[in-house]
């Protein structure tokens, strides 16, 4: 059962950004595609720890030391439990991004003949293929690009519609024997497209591929469970998930991570040094070089525990009907052209739209002016807007603590945006300015 508008109500009493005023008008904020509020219990983990635990894990033998360690830890056995996975299957990152790379450049190192035997598994040549989709998130594309660029091997897309989507066959008739990793965004953060994971990884490894996923859409808002997707690795931010910035998570199946040549390397991640060489630690520390970002973890770890108490089953099915709305009442509106799946279909709680005539920043700043918060621009997918025929968009997104009266607000003012810069369809030069 969906959250209800009372419950959001009560929600939105745990997050302080939420009562501010922007522009002499109350905040509407429908940007948490880019980054998530954060509730106060997340704001007081951090704050608690770096009071009264702060210092640097794994390596003090003072109190604080250990008490640092054990909350550093007890973080990652959280947050592998969210996603169904063991805590040494859990990789700290500073970012979605960061964490993509690390494959990326791990399979690189490997490519080059680092890691050993164990690593043989990973390494790419001429003739081998990775497949992205023409959908992608520049963090899920450019990293591939760049291995393929460094090894030889071929970056091929799985195409997407007019709509921005793509079906399994789509994607089965790209997978061939050549096929060495599938890399693929779970929710498009465009078009609210959720991808058939489970089916494509199942393909893929009949192929013989690894499958790496890209989960920043889906983690904040779906249940996932690593088992059930299939998947060998996956990625997401915590700052999208009510969590801080500065910290990722990276889950790889732990035979693969023990495998895969480290990306950074320095302290922390290694088992000897000597002038000559070193050996790494088992993963993931092996992973961990440096300084490790541990209030951002603490604080993260109780991002997590505020969506299980929530509930995400009830967060999917509450946003579904907020974009639904969103959906229903921009096909109202002259001049709005969607894109993504059709009314009534599932999609994530995001909808980005074209405005005829009207520049997506320009959009953007009209909305800013009554308060509402979007987003703006090509979102770090510009393949995918070429493909459509558009240079940018504006994108709303929801969240738990989104009411019913913000989508209506948004939706008012997006009526009146056309009017506002003197395009109308009566005027047929402005309406196809």
């Amino acid at each position: 059962m969906a959250l209800s508008e009372a419950e959001v109500l009560e929600l939105r009493r745990d997050f302080p950004a939420l009562a501010e005023e922007v522009n002499g008008q109350p905040l509407a904020y429908l940007d948490s595609g880019a980054t998530a509020q954060r509730p106060a219990s997340v704001l007081d983990a951090e704050h608690d720890f770096l009071i009264h635990s702060n210092a640097a894990v794994h390596r003090g033998a003072h109190t604080l030391a250990g008490l640092a360690t054990e909350a550093y830890e007890d973080a990652r056995a959280t947050v592998a439990a969210f996603i169904g996975a063991q805590p040494d299957e859990i990789v700290w990152t500073a970012n979605a991004t960061d964490a993509l790379n690390l494959v990326a450049y791990g399979i690189g190192n490997a490519s080059r003949g680092r890691g050993g035997a164990a690593a043989g598994r990973f390494a790419l040549a001429a003739g081998d293929e990775i497949v992205v989709t023409e959908a992608e998130h520049h963090a899920n594309l450019v990293p591939w690009q760049e291995l393929a660029a460094s090894t030889g091997a071929t970056l091929r897309f799985i195409p997407v519609d007019d709509d921005g989507i793509y079906t399994l066959a789509d994607a089965a008739a790209l997978l061939t024997e050549r096929t060495r990793i599938v890399a693929i965004g779970h929710v498009s953060n465009v078009t609210g497209f959720i991808a058939p994971i489970a089916e494509i990884a199942a393909l893929a490894h009949e192929h013989g591929a690894l499958v790496v996923l890209d989960a920043c859409q889906s983690a904040p808002h779906r249940r996932l469970d690593v088992a059930e997707l299939g998947v060998d690795f996956l990625a997401f931010s915590g700052h999208k998930m009510l969590g801080p910035t500065g910290i990722g998570v990276l889950w790889g199946r732990a035979e693969l991570l023990n495998a895969l040549p480290p990306f950074r390397t320095g302290g922390s991640m290694i088992s000897t040094v000597t002038m000559e060489s070193s050996t790494f630690l088992p993963a993931p520390q092996r992973f961990e070089a440096g300084t490790q970002p541990v209030s951002q973890a603490v604080a993260l770890a109780e991002a997590v525990r505020y969506l299980e108490r929530v509930g995400l089953e009830r967060i999917d099915a509450r946003e579904d009907e907020l974009a639904q709305r969103m959906l229903a009442g921009l096909a109202e509106i002259d001049g709005i052209r969607i894109v993504g799946p059709a009314a009534g279909v599932p999609r994530a709680g995001l909808v980005s739209f074209d405005v005829d005539g009207v520049h997506a920043h320009d959009v953007g700043q009209f909305l800013d002016a009554q308060g509402i918060a979007v987003r703006v621009g090509h979102h770090c997918a510009q393949p995918l807007h070429r493909r459509l025929g558009l240079t940018a968009t504006t994108r709303a997104s929801a969240y738990l603590y989104t009411t019913t009266e913000e989508v209506d607000r948004f939706l008012a003012a997006v009526a009146g945006v056309r009017g506002y810069f003197g395009v109308t369809d009566s005027v047929g030069a402005e309406a196809g300015a």
